[in-house]
């Protein structure tokens, strides 16, 4: 398993891992198409923001913005082999905080984070996200700060 800068041919398998959780996910409205995904996954990574897993292709990806954690998504087959630890302990690695929005029906992520040192600061309906579903912010901080 290798922890790698995104390239901007990995943007079909990054977009392909962020539809295949929404088109797999009953609770999550699909509100873009699959080409807006592919595309979207395209601006984060030419934003530099996105690093993926390899291990035998892309099997996960994290988009992250200085601070803001945007994105950490694995595909289905690949769940439960820590390719999610292995890409938020790089972050961890190179951030003194992290800050996070995961949805309140997402109670694997809510699971994944708290277990990994997030900590809940606000909860929302969800007014400001593009889904209208309520959410939660976490925060990480580096220990010593």
């Amino acid at each position: 398993m290798i922890v790698r800068p995104a390239r901007s041919t990995d943007a079909g398998a990054v977009g392909g891992i962020l539809s295949e959780f929404i088109d797999t996910t009953d609770w999550m409205p699909r509100i873009h198409t699959r080409a807006e995904d592919l595309s979207f996954a395209g601006m984060m990574i030419a934003r530099g923001w996105v690093s993926v897993v390899e291990d035998k292709g892309v099997v996960g990806f994290a988009a992250c913005d200085g601070p803001d954690l945007n994105a950490l998504y694995v595909a289905g087959h690949a769940r439960g082999r820590g390719i999610g630890s292995a890409l938020l302990s790089t972050l961890k690695e190179s951030r003194r905080t992290l800050e996070l929005w995961t949805f309140q029906r997402n109670t694997q992520a809510q699971k994944f984070y708290m277990r990994h040192g997030f900590v809940e600061v606000a909860r929302t309906e969800g007014a400001r996200n593009d889904e209208r579903l309520p959410d939660i912010r976490y925060v990480w901080k580096k220990e010593g700060l």
